[in-house]
């Protein structure tokens, strides 16, 4: 696929996923990597039906490239946290590798201590003094 197939590709996944519950079957039908799949059953478990806003994509070759926010209610144990109802936001940027139709890899940066600290799991920076 070109990069602009793969591109859509990626939106198409995205707005699939996003704010729905993440069902096998849903996953199935775009991704073939298991860590993958295993990542989102984590965050769906703590975040049910969490929400993915595209800011950025970009695609070369293979792989997309794509800056977003994650967006989810902390209703499960996430970090030993049990949940506590908050809506937690976080920026997260992922590589995704596609080949025969679907997310082959990924690679994952997230802001983790921003997360920690909305869940109560890291404390929040003490205020400074003046």
């Amino acid at each position: 696929m070109s990069p602009d197939e793969n591109k859509a590709f990626i939106r198409r996944y995205i707005t699939a996923i996003s704010g729905e519950a993440k069902t096998d079957a849903l996953l199935s039908q775009y991704i073939s990597d298991p860590e993958l799949r295993r990542f989102i059953g984590a965050f769906e478990a703590g975040f049910p039906r969490y929400e993915l806003q595209v800011e950025d994509m970009i695609a070369e070759g293979d792989k997309v490239v794509v800056r977003a926010t994650f967006r989810g209610k902390h209703l499960g144990e996430v970090r030993g946290v049990l949940g506590t109802g908050k809506i937690v936001t976080f920026p997260v940027i992922i590589i995704y590798q596609l080949g025969d139709g679907k997310i082959l890899r990924h690679w994952l940066a997230s802001d983790t201590l921003s997360l920690a600290q909305q869940i109560g799991a890291a404390p929040l920076p003490a205020e400074s003094v003046r």
